[in-house]
């Protein structure tokens, strides 16, 4: 995650965001990643995080 982070600075972005499975909302929050929203595809649920970057 640190190596993806540093490309989206290098790129100029201030935001990065990625969809995770349930179970994986704790590993991202833990990386500093904010609950933005649920998305469902039928019965699938995926939450949507962001994390502002320092660019």
């Amino acid at each position: 995650m640190e190596r993806i982070q540093s490309i989206a600075i290098s790129a100029g972005l201030n935001l990065l965001c990625v969809p995770s499975s349930i179970t994986a909302e704790g590993f991202y929050a833990s990386l500093g990643f904010k609950k933005i929203r649920d998305e469902f595809h039928e019965s699938e649920r995926t939450i949507i995080m962001a994390k502002t970057l320092d660019l």
